[in-house]
């Protein structure tokens, strides 16, 4: 199949720029995806992760989740040198992309991945004979203040690697347009988020009081929120 690893994730320059492979923000997602098992109630066996990064994550959901078998993927070699560390009874690391896993799992996890995939909407559909459930966090870019400000969206297209730029719908849109179903969704609760921009955190206050009477609008206009998931494929 077609390597749909981007080069700045093969050639060092992704790991160079982060080198903590997101380590710093483990358990905030963690936290995200484990209240989104909780809210809709599924009880999960095997748990993959594509893209799992430093494997934090993982560590994390597994004291949740004693029971569950884990495996993270992860095809960048300096993230897999870090989670591969963190192999565990129960939790597994492999080095390969998502296009040579023949398993298939109860729940996938792809949280903050495919703004990152060239051709998005191929690599999305791809994925759905691994997972019987999926789980997504998307960060939400195309808002009203970064769209005005433009040097926000250009900074996660230099530091994080965003290609792609979601608002609520067009997320959740995309993702029904390349097969899955959405079941539940909601916003991410931010607290606990490690790397929040200075200009967010001044943010913090006036998104929470337009969050709790209009969190759609909130999230339009001033973003800072990502999104959460869970889709089953159609």
């Amino acid at each position: 199949m077609e390597d749909k690893v981007a080069s700045i994730y093969k050639d060092g320059t992704y790991a160079a720029a982060n080198p903590g492979c997101g380590e710093e923000n483990t358990a905030w997602k963690a936290g995200q995806v484990f209240r989104m098992i909780t809210k809709a109630g599924i009880k999960p066996q095997t748990i993959c992760e594509i893209g799992c990064g430093s494997g934090g994550i993982l560590v994390e959901l597994q004291r949740h989740l004693p029971a569950v078998q884990f495996t993270g993927v992860e095809p960048m070699p300096e993230a897999y040198q870090n989670c591969s560390a963190k192999t565990r009874d129960g939790i597994t690391f492999l080095h390969r992309t998502a296009d040579e896993l023949t398993e298939t799992y109860d729940l996938v996890l792809l949280l903050d991945v495919f703004e990152h995939v060239e051709d998005f909407m191929g690599f999305l559909r791809s994925l759905r004979r691994l997972g019987r459930q999926f789980i997504f966090h998307i960060p939400l870019d195309m808002t009203a203040q970064m769209v005005l400000r433009d040097e926000p969206i250009m900074r996660v297209r230099k530091s994080v690697g965003h290609l792609h730029y979601f608002s609520k719908n067009t997320a959740l849109a995309t993702l029904r347009d390349t097969g899955f179903e959405v079941e539940e969704w909601f916003y991410s609760d931010l607290r606990g988020n490690a790397y929040a921009p200075l200009k967010t955190r001044l943010l913090r206050w006036p998104r929470r009081i337009l969050m709790s009477l209009a969190p759609d609008f909130a999230v339009r206009l001033l973003g800072g929120t990502p999104l959460t998931v869970l889709a089953r494929p159609v």
